[in-house]
C-alpha cells in the first residue's frame, strides 16, 4: 500500500521534471525559429510613428529586444 503510494508520488514528480524540460526545449527552438520581433517589424513601428528610422536605430532597438528575452 505504501510502496504503490511512493511509486506514484516518484512517476508524478518525474513526469513533472521531464515535462518541464521537454517543453523547455520546445519552446526555445521555437522562439529561436519565429523570433517575436524582428528588424522588419520595427521598421514598420517606426514608420507608422511618422519616423524613417536608420539602421542604427534598428540595430540599437535589436539589442535592446535581445538584453530581455
Amino acid at each position: 500500500m505504501l510502496l504503490d503510494i511512493l511509486q506514484i508520488f516518484i512517476g508524478v514528480i518525474i513526469g513533472a521534471v521531464l515535462g518541464f524540460f521537454i517543453s523547455k526545449a520546445y519552446m526555445m527552438k521555437y522562439l529561436k525559429k519565429n523570433p517575436p520581433i524582428n528588424e522588419e517589424m520595427i521598421k514598420a513601428l517606426m514608420m507608422q510613428m511618422g519616423r524613417k528610422p536608420s539602421q542604427k536605430q534598428i540595430n540599437q532597438m535589436m539589442k535592446s529586444m535581445e538584453k530581455y528575452q
